[in-house]
C-alpha cells in the first residue's frame, strides 16, 4: 500500500492512499483506544527497545527513554552514525529511527508491499534527509520521496479547502509550527500543480520549547512544592494539548495538586516564541499588506498551532485573512499521501537550503566561497552541475557547508551546516601514496601544468546533494555524501 508518513517530532501521523481517497490510518493505545496519531517515543524495556504508546507508558512507569528524537536530527553534522543514548544503551541515531518506523507499520496493519513518501522540514539538511531515507529503507519500506512539510501542507490545502481561492488571489502562506521545528513556504495555486515560489523557517522553534516556557510558568506557582522538571513538563504538555480557545486557565495536572494558571499570564510567556515565528515569516507575510496582494492568507497546520494562542496572535496582526486547517496535526500527513497517488496532485518544490564551498586560495593564504546552488533551485528530476578547470596548487581543500539564504550580493547569510571537507590530492604521487590527508596539516603550494579537475555536483528530487571531484587525467576521483563516509577511487590513467 502507498502511504504518507508524517515523523513528527511529538506525533507521528499516516494516511494511506486508498482509490482517490487519503484516509488517515489509526493507532490503537494500551487501552485499545483509536487514535489519529502515534506518539514519536521511544523507551528501554529490558534492554529492547519499544516505541509509541508503550513507549510513553514505560516512560511514565520510570523506564529511561527519549522524546523528540527528530530534534537530534536537525542538529548541525546529525547523521545514520550520530548515537541516541537511553539509559546505557548507545544506539545509532538511524536504527533507533528504523526500529520507530517497524513499528509504524506493525501498528497500522496495512498489507504490503509499503510504499511511501516522507515528510522532511524545509530547511532539514542533507544528513537529516539521508538518515529518513536509510531509516524508511532498513525498515522494509520503499521510498517514493521526500517532500518538505509545508509542501505537503500545501498539496492537502489545494485538494480541500481550495475554496478559499479565487482568480485575484492564488497563492497561499502555508505556516507549519510542528513540535520541534517552524516552517512556512510561498505556495502558488494556479495551475495544474501548486508550486513552491519561497521558504522560510526555524530549526530550533517547535512545541516543545512552549513546553518548557509552559513548565517554567508552572514552577513560579509552585511554591514550596518540588517536581521533577521531566514531570513538570509532561504535565504541561498534556496541558497545552487540553487547551481550547474559550479556556480561561490553562490546568497543570500533578500528583499531589492541580495548578491553575490564568490564560493571559499563558500568552504572555509564550507571545515571545509566536513572534519569532512572525519575525522569520516576514519575508513571505510582507507580500499581504498590498490592497491588490495575489496572497490570499496564511493557512495553519501542526500540532503547535493548536494552542489557541497562535491562530489569536496573528489574527491580531493579519486579521480574516489567517484560517487554521481543521486538521492541523494531520494536514501533513494527507498532503504526503496526495504526493504518493499517482492520479492526484503533484507538487512543484525548491531545495530551500543552499549549497556552496570555502576554497583555499594564493597557495592556501586566502579564503574563497563559491555559491554552487542556492536556495532558490527547483527539484525536478535531477540536477546536475558540473565544473572544468586546471588545477594550480598540488593539493585542494573544499569546505562544503548548506545555508539558509543568500543576500542581494549573492553572499550566504544564516546559519551555515558543514556538509563535508574533502582534501583532494591534486598531485599524481600523493594520489599513487593513497594516504589520508589532514586538511589542517597539508603543504599547499603552486604547481606548473597542473592536471583537469572536473567538479560534479548531483540534486536529487529528494533534496539530497552529492559532490564529486575527479581528476580527468588520472581517473583519481572522490565523491562526498553528507553522513556518508567520503569514498575515494583510483580508476587508472585516462
Amino acid at each position: 500500500m502507498d502511504l504518507g508518513i508524517d515523523l513528527g517530532t511529538t506525533y507521528t501521523a499516516v494516511a494511506a492512499v486508498d482509490d482517490g481517497n487519503h484516509p488517515l490510518l489509526p493507532f490503537l493505545d494500551t487501552e485499545g483506544d483509536s487514535h489519529d496519531q502515534l506518539p514519536s517515543v521511544t523507551a528501554a524495556v529490558d534492554g529492547s527497545l519499544v516505541h509509541g504508546f508503550e513507549a510513553r507508558q514505560a516512560m511514565a512507569d520510570g523506564a529511561p527513554g527519549v522524546r523528540s528524537v527528530k530534534r537530534l536530527l536537525a542538529e548541525p553534522g546529525a547523521g545514520p552514525s550520530t548515537l541516541v543514548h537511553i539509559a546505557d544503551m548507545e544506539i545509532p541515531l538511524v536504527d533507533v529511527w528504523a526500529d520507530f518506523l517497524r513499528h509504524v507499520i506493525d501498528c497500522i496493519d496495512v498489507p504490503g508491499p509499503h510504499r511511501a513518501v516522507l515528510g522532511v522540514p524545509t530547511h532539514s539538511h542533507t544528513g537529516q534527509r539521508l538518515v529518513t531515507m536509510d531509516a524508511a529503507r532498513q525498515a522494509g519500506i520503499e521510498v517514493l520521496g521526500l517532500v518538505n512539510e509545508p509542501s505537503a501542507a500545501g498539496l492537502e490545502f489545494a485538494l480541500r479547502h481550495a475554496r478559499n481561492l479565487n482568480s485575484k488571489r492564488t497563492r497561499v502562506i502555508i505556516y507549519d509550527l510542528g513540535g520541534g521545528t517552524f516552517d512556512a513556504s510561498l505556495v502558488n495555486m494556479a495551475g495544474q500543480s501548486p508550486e513552491v515560489l519561497d521558504s522560510v523557517g526555524l530549526n530550533d522553534l517547535g512545541g516543545d520549547d512552549f513546553d518548557e516556557v509552559l513548565a517554567d510558568l508552572a514552577a513560579s506557582h509552585l511554591g514550596q512544592m518540588t517536581v521533577a522538571r521531566a514531570d513538570l513538563v509532561e504535565a504541561c504538555r498534556l496541558a497545552k494539548e487540553s487547551l481550547r480557545p474559550q479556556s480561561r486557565n490553562l490546568l497543570v495536572d500533578l500528583d499531589t495538586t492541580t495548578l491553575r494558571i490564568p490564560v493571559s499570564e499563558v500568552a504572555t510567556a509564550c507571545q515571545p516564541l509566536i513572534d519569532r515565528t512572525i519575525e522569520a515569516m516576514a519575508p513571505l507575510s510582507s507580500l499581504l499588506s498590498s490592497t491588490d496582494s495575489d496572497v490570499a492568507g496564511i493557512h495553519l497546520v501542526g500540532g503547535a498551532t493548536s494552542l489557541p494562542l497562535v491562530p489569536r496572535r496573528l489574527r491580531e496582526l493579519f486579521g480574516r485573512r489567517v484560517h487554521r486547517s481543521p486538521n492541523p496535526t494531520s494536514a501533513t500527513a494527507i498532503g504526503l499521501a496526495i504526493a504518493a497517488d499517482a492520479d492526484t496532485l503533484g507538487i512543484r518544490d525548491r531545495l530551500s537550503r543552499g549549497f556552496g564551498v570555502f576554497r583555499e586560495t594564493e597557495s592556501g593564504r586566502g579564503i574563497g566561497f563559491d555559491v554552487l546552488i542556492d536556495q532558490s533551485t527547483r527539484l525536478s528530476g535531477t540536477t546536475t552541475i558540473t565544473r572544468k578547470y586546471r588545477c594550480r596548487h598540488n593539493i585542494g581543500v573544499f569546505r562544503f557547508v548548506e545555508f539558509s539564504r543568500t543576500d542581494p550580493n549573492g553572499a550566504p547569510v544564516g546559519d551555515l551546516i558543514p556538509f563535508a571537507t574533502v582534501v583532494f590530492p591534486f598531485d599524481e604521487v600523493l594520489q599513487d601514496h593513497n594516504a589520508e590527508l589532514d586538511a589542517d596539516h597539508v603543504e599547499v603550494h603552486e604547481i606548473d601544468n597542473g592536471h583537469i579537475i572536473e567538479e560534479t555536483y548531483t540534486i536529487f528530487e529528494t533534496g539530497m546533494v552529492t559532490a564529486t571531484i575527479t581528476d580527468v587525467d588520472t581517473g583519481w576521483s572522490t565523491t562526498a555524501t553528507m553522513g556518508r563516509p567520503t569514498t575515494s577511487t583510483a580508476m587508472g590513467r585516462a
